[in-house]
């Protein structure tokens, strides 16, 4: 008698988003910014905060990466050449995948966040590791040495960030003057793509450029190709943004409303 095979059954698990940044208190931009969006687009977030000691932010991306899995990264503020080193080495490392990273580099205010040293670290180490950059029009002309000033020199400067080493630039128009915003997506295989919507007239800005690459990482992580990431991403950030433009909260630039429409928590089988 032939005893039957036992296959194990399938493993649900959440999709998975880690974010590598910085710490907002205020709950609007840097890790607090990410998880909230992370569930909002019915993700599990999880987080390894930079500004630590290197060695201690290599062991939030080992401990994540060997006990809960990652299906998509996010990074964001990373403060100096050793920690994007360990960010990079944790990259290769676990391979992760689907690595969205938001160059920050330059505060609202226009005061620069980062040391030359560590710009060029960031592009050596992990742009050739990203799936995609999304830079706003200060941070691409820190990178590039030179202003952009119109939406015709988009295209250019998209072309030009590719050549440091991305696979894909998302370039954020949206501190260019005028009533329509105008973002480009942009790939080394030859993709043009412009996304423009009516500007929304809001004190409350703050944390859209971290919102904006954790919707994306949060998308891929779920299966999207990067266009459609990209435009689901903007989507969201697009009602997150009209849902909280009157909303008073706190002093200065007030936050997004993440949680405007939330989403299911999402649950695969490995």
């Amino acid at each position: 008698m032939t005893t039957p095979t036992s296959f194990a059954s399938p493993q649900p698990r959440y999709v998975r988003v880690l974010s590598i940044a910085g710490s907002d208190s205020g709950g609007g931009a840097g890790i607090q910014a990410d998880l909230k969006t992370f569930s909002a687009l019915g993700c599990y977030g999880m987080t390894a905060i930079t500004g630590v000691p290197p060695d201690m932010l290599r062991a939030q991306i080992d401990a994540v990466a060997q006990d809960i899995g990652v299906d998509a990264v996010k990074i964001g503020m990373l403060a100096s050449p050793e920690v994007v080193r360990v960010v990079a080495q944790a990259i290769r490392t676990h391979r992760l995948p689907h690595v969205v990273l938001d160059p920050v580099m330059v505060a609202t205010s226009g005061d620069r966040l980062i040391a030359s040293e560590t710009v060029q670290v960031l592009v050596n180490e992990l742009f050739p590791l990203a799936a995609v950059v999304t830079p706003n029009l200060d941070e691409a002309a820190l990178l590039l040495g030179r202003e952009i000033e119109g939406i015709d020199d988009l295209d250019d400067a998209a072309r030009d960030l590719l050549a440091l080493g991305a696979p894909a630039v998302l370039l954020k128009g949206g501190h260019l003057k005028g009533e329509r915003v105008v973002d480009l997506l942009a790939t080394r295989s030859g993709l043009r793509q412009r996304l423009e919507s009516a500007r929304i007239t809001t004190h409350n800005g703050h944390g859209t450029g971290c919102t904006l690459s954790s919707a994306i990482a949060a998308f891929l992580a779920q299966g999207l190709p990067l266009p459609q990431a990209v435009e689901k991403a903007r989507a969201y950030i697009l009602g997150a943004i009209a849902a909280g433009a009157d909303v008073h909260t706190g002093q200065g630039h007030g936050p997004l409303n993440h949680g405007y429409a939330p989403i299911v928590q999402r649950v695969l089988q490995d």
